[in-house]
């Protein structure tokens, strides 16, 4: 999984991120999202309904923290 945060970034000291810098992370993601996919389709019925919860929990983590980042509140 491919991330970057805005700390991170400052800490490093890259004075700022480009556009494309920010096209390459959103490709790098979707096709991690494309991968999880395909090899989530290979398990059984039982595996696949654990992974799906699995999934939407951690789902719902990240728009979490995506809303703290922000200093928006998760309801």
């Amino acid at each position: 999984m491919t991330a970057l945060t805005a700390h991170r970034v400052a800490a490093a000291g890259v004075p700022r991120v480009t556009f494309l810098d920010r096209a390459l992370l959103s490709a790098a993601s979707a096709l991690d999202g494309i991968v999880a996919a395909r090899v989530s389709r290979r398990h059984r019925p039982e595996r696949r309904s654990i992974m799906a919860a699995r999934d939407a929990a951690a789902a719902a983590r990240r728009h979490a923290e995506a809303l703290a980042s922000v200093g928006i509140m998760p309801r």
